[in-house]
C-alpha cells in the first residue's frame, strides 16, 4: 500500500525531509502553522529541484512528479498520514502538545517519529498516546544530500516500528543506524567535541576560525566546525550542547562555549541570518 507521509515543521530540516520523500514517489504533506514559512519552504524546494535539474541529477518529469507529490497546509486536520515526522523546535512540551493534537487526526496505527537531535525519545513517549508507535528518526542537514539517518528506539517503541522505519530509510536510499535512546544518540554525542574543542582553540588559544576550518578540511572532514555550525544554525547547535550538558549532570567536557552563547544572544545564527561565525552578506 502506498504510504502517505506528513512532515510537521517547514523549517530547513522539515522541507528538506519532505523533499526527500516526495522525490522518492511518496505523497507528502508539509504542515506548519506559519503560512509565510510554508511559502518559503515551497519556493526553497522548487529552487532545489531546479538546481538538481540543471545538474542533470533528475529529469523534468521527476521534478514535476515531485511537485505533484507535495501538499502544503496550515491546517492540522489535514495531517492524515501513515507516518508523521515532527521537525519543529527543540522544546519537549511543544512537541508533545503537537503529538497529542495529531492523535485526534491520525489512525491509531499511524507511526509518529521525531527528528529531534537531542531530546530523549523515552521521555517524550511518556506523555503521548500509543507510545509503542513512537520513535526517533534523526535526519542530518541538508536532508536531501546526507545519507545517514539515526533510528532511535525509545523504551516503549515496538520492534515492528523500528523495522518499518529501517525499511523506509532503505526506500529513500538512506543509511539507517539503529540506536537506543541516550543523550545525543550517536552522532551528536561523538561530534560534540568537534565543535567545543574548536571553539576552545579559537577563544583561549587565539587560533583563527579560518585556520581551524582549513586544517580540519585538510584532514578529511567535508566541512570545518565553524562553517558546519553556521550551516546547521548556531542556535540549534547550542541547544544540543546544552541538552547534553544537562543530561550528563553538567560535566565540564560538555559545557557550552561562551563564544557560541554570545553569537546566539546577538542573533548571529549562521547562514539563515546572514551572519554567524562568518559573514554571508557580502
Amino acid at each position: 500500500m502506498q504510504k502517505i507521509i506528513c512532515v510537521c515543521g517547514a523549517g530547513t530540516m522539515g522541507y528538506g525531509i519532505a523533499q526527500v520523500f516526495a522525490v522518492h514517489g511518496l505523497k507528502t504533506i508539509l504542515f506548519d502553522v506559519n503560512a509565510a514559512q510554508l511559502d518559503f519552504a515551497k519556493k526553497a524546494i522548487v529552487s532545489n529541484l531546479e538546481y538538481l535539474l540543471g545538474k542533470g541529477k533528475i529529469t523534468n518529469a521527476q521534478a514535476e512528479k515531485t511537485k505533484d507529490n507535495l501538499t502544503f497546509t496550515t491546517n492540522i486536520s489535514e495531517c492524515r498520514a501513515d507516518v508523521i515526522i515532527e521537525a519543529i523546535g527543540e522544546n519537549g512540551s511543544i512537541k508533545t502538545s503537537l503529538y497529542n493534537q495529531l492523535t485526534q487526526v491520525i489512525t491509531p496505527e499511524a507511526i509518529i517519529v521525531s527528528n529531534t537531535s537531542s531530546l530523549s525519545i523515552s521521555t517524550l513517549q511518556k506523555k503521548i498516546t500509543h507510545p509503542e508507535r513512537f520513535a526517533g528518526m534523526h535526519f542530518f542537514n541538508p536532508a536531501p544530500l546526507m545519507k545517514l539517518v539515526e533510528v532511535i528506539r525509545g523504551e516503549q517503541t515496538a520492534d515492528e516500528i523500528i523495522k518499518a522505519l529501517v525499511a523506509i530509510c532503505n526506500m529513500l536510499e538512506k543509511t539507517p543506524v539503529i540506536c537506543n535512546d541516550s543523550p545525543g544518540f550517536i552522532v551528536n554525542r561523538v561530534a560534540r567535541h568537534y565543535y567545543l574543542e574548536a571553539m576552545h582553540l579559537a577563544e583561549h588559544e587565539h587560533i583563527s576560525l579560518d585556520d581551524i576550518d582549513t586544517v580540519m578540511q585538510a584532514t578529511g572532514f567535508k566541512m570545518g566546525p565553524f562553517h558546519l555550525m553556521d550551516l546547521i544554525g548556531i542556535d540549534i547547535n547550542l541547544s544540543v550542547t546544552e541538552s547534553l550538558y544537562r543530561d550528563f549532570n553538567f560535566i565540564k567536557r560538555f559545557e557550552p562555549s561562551a563564544m557560541q552563547v554570545n553569537k546566539v544572544k546577538e542573533g548571529q545564527l549562521g547562514k539563515k541570518t546572514g551572519k554567524g561565525f562568518y559573514d554571508y552578506n557580502s
